[in-house]
């Protein structure tokens, strides 16, 4: 009897459709921020890029900033982007003196958003947060999900206006321009050889007629 009981419950999970991906809220994270300061809950770096990304958000404590990383697969159904950056930064407030950043990336949607306290909105404005995410991130984020490369490009641009240079802006968008060619191609070719199949066929069958109605009438 167990046995035939265990066989059910095994078939009816397998009828079961596929629970979809663990939804998250910034209720879900830690209370504190990680020490490394990348978390990557949607496991989509590797170790040295962790660890590459957390050094370079660790050297902004030399500019009094407690900058993080934290990368979701899913969002709760109730939570966007911009509302996790905003709530997660806010629980992962320290006591110090030091600003708080966060840099936070859907890996589903391969969208990010940078949130920053009032105290660094000073120095690094929303106008420049939202373009960093929205602008220089997604470049590398739309191209293949490039994780890492979008976070160093934020950082880039950043760190930049953090010392106090003009902001270099968003990468400029290289428009593909197509280049004509004189080759055909196999589609072309296909319909080129099936155009001249179709002329055959017509001639042939204007000509055998005609020819077999003149054998025939002599």
């Amino acid at each position: 009897m167990a046995q035939l009981f265990a066989l059910i419950l095994l078939l009816f999970s397998l009828a079961l459709p596929a629970m979809p991906a663990f939804a998250v809220a910034p209720v879900d994270f830690p209370a504190a921020p990680p020490e490394g300061h990348v978390l990557d809950s949607a496991d989509v770096l590797s170790r040295a890029s962790t660890g590459e990304l957390g050094s370079r958000l660790a050297s902004l404590g030399d500019d009094h900033i407690n900058a993080n990383l934290v990368t979701v697969k899913r969002l709760d159904y109730n939570v966007d982007l911009d509302s996790f950056a905003t709530e997660l930064l806010s629980r992962w407030h320290t006591s110090s003196d030091d600003s708080d950043l966060l840099i936070a990336i859907d890996t589903g949607a391969n969208a990010a958003r940078i949130a920053a306290d009032s105290t660094l909105l000073q120095r690094l404005p929303n106008s420049l947060l939202d373009s960093t995410a929205e602008d220089t991130m997604s470049v590398a984020l739309r191209d293949g999900g490039r994780y890492r490369q979008a976070t160093i490009d934020g950082l880039v641009r950043l760190e930049t206006v953090l010392a106090g240079q003009e902001d270099p802006g968003p990468p400029e968008l290289v428009e593909q321009v197509a280049v004509v060619s004189n080759v055909p191609t196999k589609e072309e070719t296909e319909e080129s050889n099936a155009l001249i199949w179709v002329a055959v066929l017509l001639v042939l069958g204007t000509l055998v007629p005609m020819a077999t109605w003149w054998v025939f009438s002599r």
